[in-house]
């Protein structure tokens, strides 16, 4: 059933189911014990720590996370639930369908439905007994606004936050409205994120250092992307659901100058999947 991704969807090239803590469910042929497991670690820690970054993209009563998503030249990699405690990721060439892709995930989460189901070793209430909560009130230590970031917020509609990263992953500044204690949290979630990014590459097709793009959060209430920024550094943002997101990446990535390949306009396919 798994396998029906890959033979149903043209440029798809690897799909794997996994539990919320990493372990492999299963795969599509074509790939080794040692890359399934690989994918499934890494996999399990980008979820969790997508989850993380909820609060990042605004206010909601259920700050619900929908899907992962991260771009490479080579290709893309694709992330999303499928039942209480389990994932489901894809492996796609560069011009895959995403629309068909996203429809064939779907619909196989809905097919094997209870079947894909992980009970967590934890249950929630004692992870939210014993994990540490994200402080980002108003009353935080002070970071320092980049006129750069802060104007591009400011003129997209729906935009929220902006926060530059350096290449030691600590936050070097930020639009306004962020204090240092949101900084910190959201530094830590993506450096995380980055490198879990980075260790999916050979299963979207390509090597270790082949040239990550951008990954993408997406969220009910909003999205959190992070990108690359020149020189080691990264851009992490924020917005809600209804911003236009190929506008929001565009004027920031022209706001710090960056690769190339981090100027793609991720939104127009993305948010369709």
């Amino acid at each position: 059933m798994v396998q029906d991704i890959v033979s149903n969807v043209p440029k798809a090239r690897h799909a794997v189911v996994l539990s919320a803590d990493g372990i492999p469910r299963g795969s599509t042929d074509g790939l080794t014990a040692k890359d399934v497991g690989t994918v499934s670690a890494a996999m399990a820690g980008m979820q969790s720590l997508s989850r993380a970054t909820a609060h990042f993209a605004g206010s909601s009563r259920t700050r619900e996370w929908i899907q992962t998503v991260i771009e490479f030249q080579h290709g893309w990699v694709f992330l999303i639930g499928a039942g209480q405690g389990a994932y489901l990721a894809a492996a796609a060439e560069p011009d895959v369908d995403m629309e068909q892709l996203s429809f064939r995930m779907n619909r196989l989460v809905a097919r094997l439905g209870t079947n894909l189901t992980a009970p967590p070793r934890v249950s929630a209430a004692d992870a939210a007994a014993a994990g540490p909560q994200a402080s980002h009130g108003q009353a935080g230590r002070a970071i320092a606004v980049l006129d750069e970031l802060d104007r591009v917020v400011a003129s997209v509609p729906n935009a929220l936050h902006a926060l530059l990263l350096g290449a030691d992953g600590l936050p070097r500044g930020a639009s306004a409205g962020i204090d240092r204690d949101l900084a910190d949290t959201i530094s830590a979630a993506m450096t995380g994120i980055h490198a879990y990014s980075r260790a999916t590459a050979p299963f979207a097709g390509g090597a270790r250092d082949d040239e990550w793009s951008q990954t993408v959060i997406e969220f009910q209430h909003g999205w959190v992307f992070l990108i690359a920024a020149g020189e080691g550094a990264f851009l992490a943002a924020a917005a809600e659901h209804d911003c236009d997101i190929e506008e929001f990446t565009a004027r920031l990535s022209d706001a710090m100058p960056a690769p190339a390949s981090s100027r793609a306009g991720w939104g127009e396919g993305v948010g369709d999947a």
